[in-house]
């Protein structure tokens, strides 16, 4: 692969959102590193191939600190150095208060919060010596507030928005831009409409969040000029009531 393209590395490059979010970035002239702890990447990178796009896959669970070290250190060696790093792991599940388990509240919290801690670190051993280079995590609703039923992903996404808050602070003044999305609002897939039929059913066509609409916001972002670089951002459908 040649070298002279700035690399994405999308964490959580799942077959909605995240194949959205590594599809713009190469329509925008990156070089893709996807990653996901399980699952088809296949379809992806040939798709992003097939486009003319440059991409690599690897199957990595954000939990792990090694396996997440050796991530970023293949992607650097392999494609190059990487200049934004999307951390779009998810972890929504709901249970009512006395049945979420401890391992369920822990796993939910590894996946939303430890993940991207782990990540971020990591990703920042390189990006800080080039004093250059974005970091944006995918955050919801929960990320402000918790709603019954949902105290695990609240839980492990606020303690995302203050992993991302703490990291802006520390390192935007050294020229990393770190920005937080809170998505609020259904997002079109197959697994939200099976969990959650009566609430795709009930609104408008446009009420629902298009993944490559969320893409979009996320590019805009990479693109921004220091003089003017948002920390958070906010979506949802007209039609959300917030």
């Amino acid at each position: 692969m040649s070298t002279k393209k700035p690399v994405a590395l999308v964490v959580g490059a799942g077959d909605y959102l995240g194949s959205a979010i590594a599809k713009r970035f190469s329509k925008g002239g990156l070089k893709i590193a996807a990653s996901r702890r399980r699952g088809d990447l296949t379809s992806l990178i040939e798709s992003i191939r097939g486009s003319g796009g440059e991409a690599i896959g690897f199957h990595s669970d954000a939990r792990n600190e090694k396996e997440v070290s050796d991530l970023i250190k293949n992607v650097e060696n392999q494609l190059g150095p990487i200049d934004v790093c999307i951390y779009n792991v998810g972890g929504n599940v709901k249970f009512p208060i006395l049945e979420t388990t401890s391992r369920v509240y822990r796993k939910v919290w590894e996946m939303c919060a430890l993940g991207g801690f782990l990540v971020g670190k990591e990703v920042l051993q390189y990006m800080l010596p080039r004093k250059r280079g974005t970091i944006l995590f995918t955050g919801a609703s929960a990320s402000i507030r918790g709603k019954s039923g949902y105290c695990a992903f609240s839980g492990g996404k606020q303690a995302l928005r203050a992993l991302a808050q703490s990291m802006a602070r520390e390192i935007g003044p050294k020229g990393i831009h770190v920005s937080h999305v809170i998505i609020d609002g259904l997002i079109e897939n197959d697994n939200a409409r099976a969990l959650f039929p009566e609430d795709f059913d009930s609104r408008p066509k446009d009420g629902i969040l298009q993944p490559v609409e969320i893409a979009e916001v996320y590019w805009q972002l990479y693109r921004q000029s220091k003089s003017a670089w948002t920390f958070e951002t906010e979506l949802r459908p007209y039609s959300e009531s917030f």
